[in-house]
């Protein structure tokens, strides 16, 4: 049986689901979110709690029993708390700053590069050299933040580049001299 898959899921008195089939529709204080689920994983819903149950101990059904209760428990925390992934600018002259809604970054080539987020998301640049993306899906906050990191990854022998906070970059020594 499947660690996670068989953990309840409690939901929240601010956040409602709507189970249609296999469609899944959860609403909370920051938002709505929805998502198909796999045909064959069976949710129930009974006062105040998910579960997730699999039709038969098939290897494709032990893989989806986990993935499907993991993608509703994201759901659930997303309308209620959201999510947040942080980005550093490491490098002389590297800098980053919001006009209106778009995040503009000077990161090296002779253009800026613009980048402008989705629907329920949004940037914050604190200062010059950290940008915080906000948002409650977990998928689209990570690939947004995926995006502006492969504008310019970090770069193994100074450590140039966009990185996740806390992020370590492995660095090479350069060529050694006679």
């Amino acid at each position: 049986m499947s660690r996670i898959g068989k953990k309840p899921i409690d939901i929240p008195e601010k956040v409602q689901v709507d189970i249609v089939g296999n469609h899944i529709t959860v609403k909370g204080p920051k938002g709505q979110l929805s998502e198909e689920m796999p045909r064959d994983m069976l949710v129930e819903q009974e006062e105040g709690r998910l579960t997730v149950k699999r039709p038969s101990d098939s290897p494709e059904h032990r893989a989806l029993h986990g993935l499907t209760r993991t993608l509703i428990q994201n759901m659930i925390t997303g309308v209620t708390e959201g999510f947040s992934r942080t980005l550093e600018l490491v490098g002389v002259g590297y800098r980053a700053n919001l006009q209106g809604k778009k995040l503009v970054l000077n990161v090296g080539p002779s253009h800026p590069l613009v980048f402008e987020p989705e629907e329920n998301m949004e940037i914050e640049v604190p200062s010059p050299n950290k940008i915080i993306i906000k948002g409650i899906d977990k998928q689209r906050v990570g690939n947004f933040a995926a995006d502006i990191r492969k504008s310019r990854p970090p770069e193994p022998y100074k450590g140039k580049g966009i990185r996740y906070a806390g992020e370590h970059v492995r660095h090479k020594v350069g060529k050694a001299g006679k």
